[in-house]
């Protein structure tokens, strides 16, 4: 009886994957048991110790990029945060870059505009066959071939460019501004919720809502009023100039500007090429009708070609995202201390090469999987709906 279950069980195409699965699983986790005890014990011959307590040990050096406080008395886990934190930060300027970059080479390389098209053709056709590396290295020399300090070029008598990057002036932010803030975000939200219902509503009665006055009045009306209710707690501490550097204010180094505008420009690039062919995918007869209709050309790309053309383009271009947070680990190459650059020199410092290079997976790993979660609800949200 036994084995006429078994038999059964085994004929049963479910039952029988599910074995396969759970065997082939038992077999990773024996392989990965067996090279981790192995490791451990060459590990423990050479005299070497595992674990992440080194986090907590002394730095002994200084980052001249950084988003939080820090110093050479801080601890190698600090410092690791600092670089995570100046990885995002340069990801993120980069993808916001690249973004706006690519959607305007991609639609000015369809213009009809003779000299228009064929120069945004010559960006993209020398920006994506010449290496990310290279164009990372000619970006920082040219910015540390700047002038020096004391012949610094001028921008609205605000900005400062020279040889050590560029310095602007910095928040100073007062208690009070908490509140602004968070009215801000509240109204934020709330515009959300109003636009969303204000769709529904629409597809059950046909009827809308003034999303946009709405809007306003929550995100800049109200915020406005509060902000000046508090005595402006923002002001600006503008940097002033010194004999020798300036003070005051806050400076984007050679490095962070390099990295920044390599990367938006090779990547917007690629992201360019992407919104073409997304545009030219949509059938001419939907521009064609949109005309017949009385639609201008830019309100037929805004509401007719593009939510059209998002299908195509979203997918390719959560790649093109992925691809740019990783080639930030290259900001080695020209001394940005991002989580690359200083987890090698923690590397060297301490020998814990396999936990450093396990956090350097676990953290691009992280940001890879959240930016695809992200790209993939957008792409869900967006995609047309059959009825």
């Amino acid at each position: 009886m036994l084995s006429i279950k078994a038999r059964d069980l085994w004929l049963n195409p479910r039952s029988r994957g599910l074995f396969f699965q759970l065997l082939v699983l038992l077999s990773l986790a024996s392989f990965l048991a067996f090279i981790s005890a192995n490791t451990i014990a060459n590990l423990q011959k050479a005299g070497l110790t595992t674990g992440f307590d080194f986090l907590s040990n002394q730095a002994f050096f200084d980052i001249n990029q950084r988003l939080i406080s820090f110093s050479s008395q801080s601890s190698f886990g600090r410092a690791l945060v600092v670089g995570l934190l100046n990885t995002v930060l340069v990801s993120s300027l980069g993808i916001i870059a690249a973004t706006i970059i690519g959607f305007l080479a991609g639609m000015l390389r369809l213009s009809k505009n003779w000299l228009v098209s064929r120069i945004v053709t010559t960006y993209v056709e020398v920006t994506r066959n010449v290496p990310l590396l290279l164009q990372i290295i000619f970006w920082w020399a040219t910015f540390t071939s700047l002038p020096r300090v004391r012949d610094s070029i001028e921008i609205f008598e605000v900005f400062f460019l020279n040889n050590r990057g560029l310095r602007g002036p910095s928040p100073i932010f007062e208690q009070s501004f908490f509140w602004v803030a968070l009215v801000f975000l509240v109204g934020m939200f709330a515009t959300f919720a109003v636009s969303h219902w204000s769709r529904r509503r629409q597809m059950e009665t046909g009827k809308t809502l003034p999303v946009f006055p709405i809007g306003f009045l929550l995100l800049v009306f109200l915020p406005v009023m509060l902000f000046w209710g508090l005595d402006e707690p923002l002001a600006w501490e503008l940097p002033k100039r010194t004999r020798f550097n300036f003070i005051g204010g806050i400076n984007i180094t050679p490095e962070l500007l390099a990295l920044w505008v390599a990367l938006a420009t090779y990547t917007g690039a690629f992201i360019s090429e992407i919104v073409r062919a997304g545009i030219l995918s949509v059938s001419v007869g939907q521009t064609e009708a949109a005309q017949s209709l009385g639609l201008r050309n830019k309100q037929t790309m805004r509401l007719v070609i593009l939510p059209q053309a998002f299908r195509v383009i979203i997918p390719p271009l959560t790649s093109q995202y992925l691809n740019l947070t990783k080639n930030s680990s290259l900001a080695v190459a020209i001394g940005y201390q991002d989580l690359v650059s200083i987890g090698g020199t923690i590397l060297n410092q301490s020998g814990h090469a396999l936990e450093i290079v396990a956090i350097w997976m676990a953290v691009y790993l992280s940001l890879s999987l959240a930016t695809s979660a992200y790209m993939n609800w957008y792409n869900k949200r967006i995609s047309l709906v059959e009825r």
